[in-house]
Order: C-alpha cells, then sequence, then structure tokens
C-alpha cells in the first residue's frame, strides 16, 4: 500500500508542497493594507481591479503564496476581504498560488475562507482569548480544510523569552493534534520575532531566543513548520 508523505501541501490552481528539502518559503507581503501603501490606496478608493496588479507583480516576483490582508480601521474588513479575494480568484495567473488569508479578526478570516479555491493558510489563530475560542476557531479553519500559523500569545500575553516560546507552541500542538484532529503537518508557528537593539536591556535576547526555540519547536513537532518576520529583528535601526 501507497504511504502519502506527511508534507504540508497547499495550493491555488497549483499545488505547493513543502517537502523537507525546500528551502525558505517567500509570502508576498504587499497585498496588505498595512505593508503597501499602493494597495491601500486602491481598496480604499474601491479600485479593486486596480489593486489586482499588486498580486500579479508579487506572483510574478516569485511569491510562493500570496498574503492578502485588509485590516483598517476605514474599511469594512469583511466585505473588502471578500470583494478582493473573489475578483482574484477569476485571474488564473494570480490564483495559481495558495493564498494566505490574513487578520486579527476572525470574522474576516471566516469570510475569506469562504472564497478561496485550494487549500489555503490562515494567519492567525491563537490562545490569547482562552482554550475555547481556539478550539472553536481551530475547527472552523479545518472544516475549510486550511493550514493554520499559530501565534505564540497566550492567556497571559506575547512570548518573549525561549522557555515561553516552546510552552505555548508545545501546548497548542497538543491541542491542536489530540482535541481538534489536526494534521501535524498543517500547523504552522510564529513564534514572535521581536526586534534587538532598541537600547532595553531585557530586548538583546530576543533574537537569540526566536532561532533557538524554532530549534527546539522542530526537534519536539519535527512535522510543524515555523513562520516569522525575519526583518522584525532589524526594525530599531531603522529609525522607527
Amino acid at each position: 500500500m501507497h504511504t502519502i508523505p506527511p508534507f504540508l501541501r497547499l495550493s491555488g490552481l497549483e499545488p505547493l508542497v513543502i517537502r523537507p528539502e525546500t528551502n525558505f518559503v517567500n509570502v508576498g507581503e504587499r497585498t496588505n493594507v498595512t505593508g503597501s501603501k499602493k494597495f491601500a490606496r486602491l481598496i480604499k478608493e474601491n479600485k479593486y481591479e486596480e489593486a489586482l496588479s499588486v498580486a500579479r507583480q508579487q506572483v510574478e516576483s516569485g511569491a510562493q503564496i500570496l498574503d492578502v490582508n485588509m485590516d483598517d480601521a476605514l474599511l469594512e474588513g469583511v466585505s473588502a476581504m471578500t470583494t478582493f479575494l473573489n475578483l482574484l480568484q477569476s485571474e488564473p495567473d494570480i490564483a495559481r498560488i495558495p493564498i494566505m488569508i490574513d487578520s486579527s479578526k476572525f470574522e474576516i478570516i471566516e469570510a475569506g475562507l469562504k472564497c478561496v479555491q485550494g487549500k489555503c493558510v490562515v494567519n492567525s489563530i491563537s490562545m490569547k482569548e482562552g482554550e475555547e475560542k481556539f478550539i472553536e476557531q481551530a475547527f472552523i479553519c479545518k472544516d475549510f480544510g486550511a493550514a493554520v500559523i499559530v501565534m505564540a500569545f497566550d492567556e497571559v500575553g506575547q512570548a518573549d523569552t525561549k522557555a515561553r516560546k516552546i510552552e505555548i507552541c508545545s501546548r497548542a500542538y497538543k491541542i491542536l493534534t489530540e482535541k481538534v484532529g489536526f494534521a501535524p503537518q498543517d500547523i504552522i508557528f510564529d513564534p514572535n520575532i521581536f526586534a534587538v537593539a532598541t537600547g532595553i536591556e531585557e530586548h538583546n535576547n530576543y533574537a537569540v531566543d526566536f532561532i533557538e526555540a524554532t530549534r527546539e519547536i522542530k526537534r519536539l513537532m519535527p512535522l510543524a513548520k515555523v513562520s516569522g518576520g525575519v526583518s522584525n529583528v532589524s526594525f530599531s535601526f531603522r529609525g522607527n
């Protein structure tokens, strides 16, 4: 009997299989109202067709996954996400890669899940509001067949040390695999990358903590993946 290897398998119109030998996976983040002034302006002006050009440019530049985020106080997020994703799905040259539905509001994520074809990634869920809400949201993601990014965030707050990152990710993994029935390879952890060189002494080890926590997460949960905004480490060097 042929056994299917437990790889993370995503898809738009085309499959994306992330194998052990796969290098970094590039996520295009310009279709994000917080990451691109041009994209944000086009969405706010209801120029959705024109905004698709930003998505197309990301795909043509080598993005393997396309992150879409509509979190802006001046936008009706559910409507904006639904409109943009429905238009995007009708463009085969863009829709060929998997979509990452990105929002801090789960109602926007759920609206996005109803629009995409293939297997997408939800960015993100966490235990910030407690275990019960985490399980509820995880079941919805699983019902739609999505992979999930899990933030290292619990009822106490964001994990900012190696020990806390490992503790929260291990707890979330146990809940997802044992209570929700998630496949381990469909779990992606974001153990939080914080800026170094901020002038605050307790921040000095943030980068090392992320790297060491990642190593331990991969040892304890080898089929899970790790995601992170690596540029966050140097945030304080940019005059922000």
